[in-house]
């Protein structure tokens, strides 16, 4: 028996390539721009797949959606929408729909979509309320927002992978705040800025008396995330031994803390974000295979912003209409924007129209403003015009302050962030020499090995 595919679009140009690409297909296709004339198809048992778009002239798809999927719920709804908000993909995905498809599609990817549509059912969704700050209409961001629709409402573990500043964290944050866990706690650690040798312990916990200086108990990382979700971010950074430890975790659900010979059952979702190319690091021997295969169910690649500048302008509103300023910034501020490097990403574009709102005196940001601050940026770092290295790191601390999401690890982060660069330029000055570079820094030569270890520091020597 032939099956039936409804289509609605109010866009009739687009209903008739549609009706032309699908002509290979074995089935019958009705075609109407009309919400009502779609749920009269509905009520009468009609049809075996919909495709829908969003907007229409006496509709909304989204809310017809809804009500398929109240009456019929197995039946596959594919969105489509020339309105790519992360809103939309959100919508699509948590009322039911099959697939969403951002406008304009690729036809031979609608086929696909509409076979397994026809060859497979799906279930009801459960419904969340929605208010998403995740900003953007590019291509590159759209993969980006299908993924979280999808991800939405299940507890598959998830890798997020993308540059520093590239919204990692917002991502994992936006997964639990609209999954089924958003009434449960996420709690975030950050692997890099915490010593190694406390990984385990922040973690797992412990028990008073484990080690010296456990005072009392201390409840872990895991089970202060019960029932909600475990954000792990720099997963690249963790040691192997705490790499054992946690892979033992994730596959018997349960944790005991360190010094304890109690088990808790630990019910968590487990989001993990890195910059890292852990395939590499594999490879090297520095990141366990079966962890990684444990934690990369699903994975999300967030673009740089210099991949995405077509965003530009939707970012910087955001960011303005965030900070409650009446500043704007005209077309030529943005197309000066869109030429810049953004090494930083969303981070440093969001330090940046901060910064402008709280110093420019113009109300119209123009081009020249964004030179000017721009250039002050390069010029105070390369040129050492900073008065002093306390001006330099509060800089760097309000731009790390601009992200969404901070740890609770913010000492020990810029203790390591500082660590680094001193370390390996004071090897650097000693020529590679680690003794010297001990006497130098006032340190036991075993205490700097130990850190050349943790902090992986290349040691490189001073050019002849």
């Amino acid at each position: 028996m032939k099956k039936n595919i409804l289509i609605v679009d109010d866009d009739r140009a687009i209903c008739t390539v549609l009706e032309h690409a699908l002509e290979d297909f074995d089935a019958n296709i009705k075609i109407t721009n009309s919400a009502k004339e779609l749920q009269e198809w509905i009520k009468q048992g009609l049809g075996d797949c919909v495709l829908s778009d969003v907007i229409m002239e006496d509709g909304n798809g989204i809310d017809i959606l809804k009500e398929i999927k109240l009456t019929r719920p197995d039946l596959p709804v594919v969105i489509m929408s020339a309105n790519n908000t992360v809103l939309t993909a959100i919508d699509a995905g948590t009322y039911g729909a099959f697939e969403y498809l951002p406008k304009p599609f690729d036809l031979n990817e609608l086929k696909t979509i509409l076979y397994n549509a026809l060859s497979m059912e799906k279930n009801n969704k459960k419904q969340v309320e929605l208010n998403l700050p995740i900003v953007g209409k590019s291509k590159k961001m759209q993969s980006v927002y299908r993924s979280i629709g999808k991800l939405l409402n299940n507890d598959e573990t998830v890798i997020i992978n993308g540059e520093s500043g590239t919204g990692k964290e917002l991502v994992a944050k936006t997964l639990h705040d609209f999954g089924e866990r958003k009434d449960k706690p996420i709690i975030a650690i950050n692997m890099g800025a915490i010593p190694q040798e406390l990984i385990e312990s922040e973690l797992f916990g412990y028990e008073k008396g484990a080690f010296t200086g456990a005072d009392s108990d201390k409840k872990g990382k895991f089970l202060q995330a019960e029932g909600g979700t475990l954000f792990l971010d720099e997963i690249g950074d963790m040691p192997l031994d705490a790499q054992i430890r946690l892979l033992r975790v994730l596959q018997e659900n349960e944790v005991s803390p360190i010094g304890s010979s109690k088990v808790y059952k630990c019910n968590v979702r487990i989001i993990s974000a890195t910059h890292k190319n852990l395939e590499k690091m594999i490879e090297n021997g520095e990141f366990r295979q079966d962890l990684y295969y444990r934690l990369n169910v699903m994975k999300i690649d967030l673009p740089p912003l210099r991949e995405r500048l077509d965003d530009i302008n939707d970012l910087v509103e955001h960011f303005l209409t965030k900070i409650n300023t009446n500043k704007v910034f005209d077309d030529t501020a943005y197309e000066q924007l869109k030429k810049y490097k953004w090494n930083g990403n969303l981070r440093e574009l969001e330090n940046l129209v901060r910064r402008i709102c709280l110093i420019s005196s113009a109300s119209i940001i123009d081009d020249n403003e964004i030179i000017n601050y721009l250039n002050k940026d390069d010029k105070a770092i390369s040129n050492n015009n900073f008065n002093n290295i306390d001006d330099l790191l509060k800089y760097y601390i309000n731009v790390y302050f601009s992200g969404e999401m901070l740890d609770n690890n913010v000492y020990n982060t810029f203790l390591r962030k500082l660590e680094t660069p001193l370390i390996q330029e004071s090897l650097k000055y000693c020529n590679g020499n680690q003794i010297k570079t001990a006497e130098m820094l006032g340190i036991n030569r075993n205490t700097l090995r130990k850190k050349i270890n943790e902090l992986e520091i290349n040691i490189i020597k001073k050019q002849k």
